[in-house]
């Protein structure tokens, strides 16, 4: 199992902060996988979807921020973490901003967003290659294919934005719909990161069950869903409570 190290020698405040942070990150975790759930199953625009996506918002920025920034220094090196921690920040982030603006303009943010996402899939591009080119077959324990999902994602997300970026902005159903696939992503990374990557904390019974990949598929069958929706109905033009995070 992978650990930050802290000698014994280290001062206390320092095997505080250590224990403060794996106990942000897997509460964080935790936390953003039960309220990502109540969010994306609570009728969009009301009171409980609204909580339940500050809560997510609030515990997966903290979840993703401490395990990108942590990974680097595990015993063993974590690159694939690191990518995923930067990949669910973005993802958390912008899908609130489109959550909280009736039109997004183009600004700084945007453009910053842009880069991260080009970076990102630019990162899972040279660590897979590494990887594949490594004698053992992997980098950091992990094969070429654990970076395949970050190249697919971040070109899709850059994509997205260079878009938006030529549009000059985005409001509208197609602003519902980026918010929607951005924040049920980053679920189904967190979601992926446990039940996939920590099996040796689930149950023997689930382990190799349909019970083990259930909650990985669910924010895809329900993203595939509310895509449908909200882009090849009169859902939201019909009138439809906004699927935001926070009230105006």
């Amino acid at each position: 199992m992978s650990t930050l190290y802290v000698s014994p020698d280290a001062p206390v405040w320092m095997h505080v902060g250590a224990q403060a942070l794996l106990v942000a990150h897997v509460g964080g975790g935790t936390l953003g996988m039960m309220s990502g759930a109540v969010a994306i199953v609570a009728r969009k625009g009301e009171w409980l979807h609204r909580a339940a996506g500050k809560v997510f918002f609030v515990s997966m920025l903290a979840m993703a921020a401490v395990g990108a920034g942590v990974a680097p220094f595990l015993s063993d090196g974590q690159r694939v973490n690191t990518v995923a921690g930067i990949m669910t920040l973005y993802m958390v982030a912008t899908a609130w901003a489109a959550a909280r603006r009736e039109r997004i303009e183009v600004g700084y943010f945007d453009i910053a967003g842009f880069v991260i996402a080009v970076l990102v899939a630019a990162a899972g591009a040279v660590f897979a290659i590494q990887a594949s080119q490594s004698p053992t077959g992997t980098i950091d324990d992990s094969p070429p294919q654990s970076f395949y999902m970050f190249m697919t994602i971040g070109t899709i997300a850059a994509l997205s934005d260079l878009s938006v970026i030529l549009r000059g902005g985005l409001s509208g159903a197609q602003r519902i719909a980026r918010h929607l696939w951005r924040m049920c992503v980053a679920l189904f990374i967190a979601t992926g990161s446990f039940f996939l990557g920590q099996q040796k904390f689930l149950p023997e019974f689930m382990v190799g069950t349909p019970l083990q990949f259930a909650p990985v598929l669910l924010p895809i069958a329900v993203l595939a869903f509310w895509l449908l929706r909200v882009l090849l109905t009169r859902w939201y033009d019909a009138g439809a409570p906004t699927p935001a995070l926070a009230t105006k």
